[in-house]
């Protein structure tokens, strides 16, 4: 299938008013060292983590004479492996309680205490790192404002300041609320140079709903998703009913702190209809209360063709070898779905935010996926149909969408064109031109 011209995008201009040089690669590998550093709150899941972690693997893959460094509050950002020149510093962890609220995750002092020593661990980081980018992942402003003080010295210091967003944030009227609420528009303009947005408009603009000005608006940049390689060299974990011959469908809720709704109604239709064909892994996440993965663990276990497991960090090995994805359709199970080319049953969440159902809805339209509304009652019959049905949906390349998964080499010549804008302004350019 194909969905028309309107979805070209030329290979010289990706999708926005900015032109992308081809020919500013050798900016970065003629300095003795470039440095990047990237912001990620990581209040919760994973998301936005892997997220940050494959944009740093993916620039000093590009460019041997650069580093990465990220500023991340994920209380497991250690259990993940980093390719060499990325490292991350651990700042305090908070998490968002279902009411809204922050709270500090582990240590026992007040929620703005915790914010305090965050921000003052980005500001000096930032101050003595001296990035030649820096990126802010999501939140234009960090967690409750503590990423401005940064912000506003590298600005002083003529560093480029980019912020990244997945391709949907949420409801356009929820979203306008939370940043009116939040003061957050006028960033975009006192702030940031470039906003790169990892996903196409044909899915979502994820500003939808903002009242921004016509500068802001020339600043956002469509890159298209974030392509995942690799699996199929990391050697499948040991398991007790899935062997490494054995065709499987993944079930995934990511860090897995909202997914115990999907997981109770998969576990269900295999206990009502114990000849599904295909047998589940379910990954519950490691943010899951334990209380519900002993549940879970212990229902998979009466159940002879489902497996459950609590984390896996080489996760797309069980993505790659997988006949089939059941997921919530948060941004990366997106990405991994379109990258390893999987049949997928998405069942989002509509709370707290709406992104996951906007994302699901709408790749269903398109074709690239199948989605299966929670409607609060969760039949087991229903389920077991629908995963039935799926190792016959349409894979997502059947559906043709030009620029798709060209995020990475796009992020590539966007910070290519950061870097040189920077030296640029240190009046180093034509310098380093007459020594090429």
């Amino acid at each position: 299938m194909g969905l028309g011209n309107e979805l070209w995008h030329s290979p010289d201009i990706i999708e926005g008013s900015k032109t992308i040089t081809k020919d500013s690669r050798h900016i970065v590998d003629d300095q003795k060292s470039t440095r990047v550093l990237i912001y990620s709150h990581d209040s919760f899941g994973l998301g936005h983590l892997r997220r940050c972690r494959e944009i740093a693997h993916t620039l000093v893959e590009e460019h041997k004479n650069l580093s990465v460094l990220i500023l991340s509050g994920s209380p497991i950002i250690g259990s993940f492996g980093f390719k060499a020149r990325v490292d991350f510093v651990r700042i305090p962890g908070v998490i968002k309680l279902r009411n809204g609220d922050y709270t500090s995750l582990n240590l026992h002092i007040d929620i703005e205490q915790t914010l305090s020593i965050r921000s003052s661990i980005i500001k000096h980081t930032a101050e003595f790192y001296d990035p030649d980018l820096f990126i802010v992942d999501k939140e234009p402003l960090g967690l409750r404002g503590e990423v401005e003080d940064t912000l506003r010295l590298l600005k002083s210091r003529g560093t480029p300041c980019v912020l990244g967003l997945r391709d949907v944030m949420d409801d356009p009227d929820l979203l306008s609320n939370e940043w009116e609420r939040k003061n957050t528009a006028p960033a975009l303009s006192e702030y940031y140079d470039d906003i790169w947005v990892y996903g196409l408009p044909q899915i979502c603009d994820p500003l939808d709903g903002i009242d921004l000005p016509p500068s802001v608006q020339r600043k956002m940049t469509y890159t298209g998703y974030l392509r995942r390689t690799g699996g199929d060299d990391v050697p499948m974990p040991v398991l007790e009913k899935i062997d490494e011959e054995t065709p499987y469908l993944l079930v995934t809720v990511g860090g897995g702190g909202d997914g115990e709704e999907i997981i109770d109604w998969v576990l269900s239709a295999y206990e009502s209809d114990p000849d599904l064909p295909y047998p589940a892994l379910i990954a519950l996440g490691p943010f899951m209360n334990s209380d519900l993965q002993h549940d879970f663990q212990v229902r998979a276990s009466k159940l002879p063709n489902v497996e459950a497991i609590t984390f896996n960090a080489q996760f797309e090995s069980l993505v790659d070898r997988a006949i089939g994805i059941v997921g919530m359709g948060g941004y990366n199970t997106f990405c991994e779905i379109l990258s390893y080319d999987k049949r997928a049953l998405i069942v989002p969440r509509t709370v707290p935010r709406m992104e996951q159902y906007i994302r699901a809805s709408r790749a269903q339209e398109l074709g690239l996926v199948c989605m299966l509304e929670n409607d609060g009652k969760r039949d087991p019959q229903k389920m077991a149909t629908a995963l039935r049905n799926l190792p016959q949906q349409h894979l997502p390349s059947d559906v043709v969408v030009p620029g798709l998964l060209d995020g990475q080499k796009n992020v590539i010549k966007l910070a290519d064109n950061c870097f040189k804008a920077k030296l640029s302004k240190l009046g180093l350019i034509d310098k380093l031109s007459n020594t090429n």
